[in-house]
């Protein structure tokens, strides 16, 4: 917008800018601008956790390549355009200010592209935001020295130096202490008063004041203010006082300022231009290579390393306050600091779409081997995606979780998601806890905590447990596509979700949000692997007794539940009870033979093929479980025949108060004359017509429900493994 209303567009027009920005009033705007990225810089440093930044490793890498590699490209190219763009400074300060221009990145605006692009949750996500958390504090450090270089004067370049960091110790060992007390009264439940949280703000003035007096500028101030301020409960607050009003009004006047003192106009010299647009292409090339060279050390796909270079050329806010300040400065020429504005929206604009392009073909190829329960090696790491909305599901998820029998010989890796609703942010974000309740990038609020801790408590008392805690803010509406993403980027074999209803103290079944079951249903249908359902209807908590019983009606579905109930079986306090409901003489036989009627095409012989595909393996499973449970009296194995649909219910309401949890498959019995009528009847599709029934308040068995999809891909592997091995499927 500045772009178009200053001298370059719009001001070509006599007496477009006397009228619109009179002279007067330029001063006063570019004070409130600068008001508006001080404390625009001082809530990037509270975003930043500087714990986070001693945990190195590939990162700090990562970042000294991504830094170093367009640094050198924009400190060598620069030597020449430093004559032809008629820059009066001297050569050393051009070069440091154009060097550190081209190697920054953006870390606000890289969030915000990986948001929209569905990218923050994903490996190559948190790897690009760590990396930038990085570059973003080194930046502060090249830029204060460019400073001091700016002025030319060894004595006043070492005094400017060691200034800057007496300032730094002393914010240290006197600010911190401070704001580290006010800090843990916020964490006893105390609310900020508007007194302590107006010290704090108007501290940010204060520090930028000092550090501009000693001469290593005003954002570099409020930046090691922010960073003395925990990212917890009090950074929070202090965020949700200033983010609004600084992103919203003084932000994007700071863009338009930059864009008014733009003008292309001003380039008299074409060939030095073109030189120095060529110098920042090349210094973005120059990241993309950085990221490809050290993502090949660490085995990374190529289309991740490309896609991690050009999310490492995205430019934003600090690019344009060092370009300001180098303009203000006289670094850099009217010239150079407009043609290198227009570079940085250039640059910025062409990552969006080419890392759509590098996205698009890297995913729907990822492809692992266990997105199942069934197929692999049942002693193999069962890796499942666990997702909780509140408090109530976390009892019942870890129930479950011990069910499933981890062991140090057969392990479970569970990712812990956390599934919040994005609520007046302007992007989604995803956090990775560590498991000591310290968040990397985010502030994990009281039911982050809960959670975190009885995480933390469950696997240090469990052998073979690893849990990985993530928390994904989104809306409902695409809330599904991060829990896709999760699953398909870390392998996970099983998504667990909570049910969206919870059962009331008279034992009514009550919906928590109706946007919960369009999430569950969108999940069901874009998982790429299988999926459960959970009902909870009171179930225990970890190391209590279970009586499991398995309705097996027959499909893949099913054949998941038995696969997922087999496992639960290895455990000690587990009994399980298989049931399988075989049609009775009287039963009616071929629903698609009445259905088409005298057309019996190929069409309903497909579908005969099919049916007789299933019964072959599910006669394979069903053996090949009885074989391995053969000598475990825990284990029940019964048959029921049933000739239709009442029967069928008659039975299962039979078992009423008998069993703890029930595990079925959604598709089991949806084209069976057992439970032919009942899916007319469901209130919720998602749990099939089986589970359905099991959830209902009818039903009052006071028993949880665990209602298994199996992933997707298998279904289609399933009709080929017959002719291989009508047996024993692979």
């Amino acid at each position: 917008g500045g772009f178009v209303l200053g001298p370059t567009v719009l001001g070509r027009i006599p007496g477009f800018l006397r009228t619109l920005f009179p002279y007067r009033s330029l001063p006063i705007l570019e004070v409130i601008a600068h008001i508006g990225i001080i404390y625009f810089v001082f809530i990037i440093g509270l975003e930043i956790d500087p714990s986070s930044l001693q945990r190195t490793g590939k990162y700090a890498i990562f970042a000294a390549a991504c830094v170093m590699f367009p640094f050198a490209v924009g400190a060598i190219s620069g030597k020449l355009v430093h004559t032809y763009l008629a820059i009066e400074t001297n050569k050393s300060s051009f070069l440091t200010f154009l060097g550190v221009t081209l190697s920054i990145t953006s870390f606000s605006v890289l969030a915000r592209t990986l948001t929209e692009h569905k990218l923050i949750n994903t490996n190559l996500g948190l790897t690009t935001l760590s990396t930038a958390m990085f570059i973003d504090s080194w930046a502060w450090i090249l830029l204060s020295m460019a400073f001091s270089l700016s002025s030319g004067n060894l004595p006043a370049i070492m005094w400017t130096m060691a200034s800057g960091m007496v300032f730094i110790l002393w914010s240290v060992k006197v600010v911190k202490p401070a704001v580290l007390w006010v800090s843990r009264r916020k964490q006893k439940g105390e609310v900020v008063g508007e007194l302590s949280a107006s010290v704090i703000l108007v501290g940010v003035m204060v520090w930028a004041l000092l550090a501009d007096a000693i001469g290593i500028n005003a954002v570099s101030g409020a930046f090691v203010y922010g960073l003395m301020i925990p990212y917890g409960p009090l950074g929070v607050a202090l965020i949700e006082r200033v983010d609004d009003f600084v992103e919203g009004l003084l932000l994007p006047l700071f863009f338009a300022i930059c864009g008014l003192r733009s003008n292309l106009y001003s380039v008299s010299n074409v060939w030095a231009a073109v030189a120095l647009a060529m110098v920042a292409l090349l210094s973005a090339a120059a990241k993309v290579a950085a990221c490809m060279s050290v993502g090949y050390l660490y085995d990374m796909p190529l289309n991740d390393r490309f896609a991690m270079g050009l999310l490492m050329s995205t430019k934003g806010v600090i690019e344009m306050v060092i370009l300001k300040i180098g303009r203000d400065m006289e670094v850099l020429s009217e010239q150079a600091y407009s043609i290198l504005v227009v570079m940085s929206v250039v640059v910025t604009i062409a990552v969006g779409p080419l890392l759509k392009l590098a996205t698009t073909s890297n995913r729907g190829q990822a492809s692992y081997q266990r997105r199942t329960i069934m197929w692999p090696d049942p002693n193999s790491e069962l890796r499942m995606l666990v997702c909780v909305h509140n408090t109530r599901n976390i009892p019942s998820m870890l129930g479950l979780l011990e069910a499933c029998c981890p062991t140090k010989r057969s392990p479970v890796f569970v990712f812990a998601l956390h599934l919040v609703e994005l609520t007046g942010r302007a992007s989604a974000m995803l956090v990775v806890h560590d498991t000591t309740g310290s968040a990397s990038s985010s502030d994990p609020q009281q039911l982050h905590k809960h959670m975190i801790q009885a995480l933390e408590s469950y696997a240090q008392r469990a052998a073979g447990v690893t849990i990985q805690p993530l928390t994904a803010v989104s809306s409902y509406s695409t809330m599904h596509v991060d829990v896709c993403g999760v699953a398909e980027d870390n392998c996970v074999s099983l998504i667990v979700l909570p049910f969206h209803k919870q059962p009331t103290v008279d034992g009514d079944m009550q919906v928590i949000n109706p946007a919960i079951h369009s999430l569950n249903q969108s999940v069901l249908a874009n998982a790429p692997c299988s999926v459960a359902i959970l009902v909870d209807h009171g179930l225990s908590g970890p190391h209590a007794v279970h009586h499991v019983a398995v309705l097996f009606f027959g499909g893949p579905d099913d054949r998941e539940a038995l696969a997922l109930a087999s496992r639960m079986a290895e455990h000690p306090a587990v009994s399980l009870t298989v049931f399988r409901f075989i049609p009775g003489d009287d039963s009616a036989t071929l629903p698609s033979m009445r259905r088409y009627g005298s057309n019996y095409s190929d069409e309903v012989l497909t579908l005969e093929e099919d049916e007789e595909n299933e019964e072959q393996l599910d006669e394979a499973y069903i053996t090949e479980f009885r074989l391995k449970h053969v000598s475990d009296e825990t284990v029940v194995y019964t048959e029921k025949v049933s000739n239709n649909a009442e029967e069928t219910v008659a039975v299962i309401r039979s078992m009423e108060g008998i069993h703890d949890l029930y595990v079925v498959g959604k598709g089991g019995g949806s084209s069976s004359p057992l439970t032919e009528g009942l899916t007319e009847w469901c209130e919720c599709p998602e749990l099939g017509p089986i589970g359905d029934m099991l959830a209902s308040n009818d039903f009052n068995a006071n028993a949880s429900v665990l209602v298994v999809q199996q992933g997707m891909q298998e279904h289609e592997m399933a009709a080929g493994m017959v002719e291989e091995s009508p047996r024993k499927p692979r």
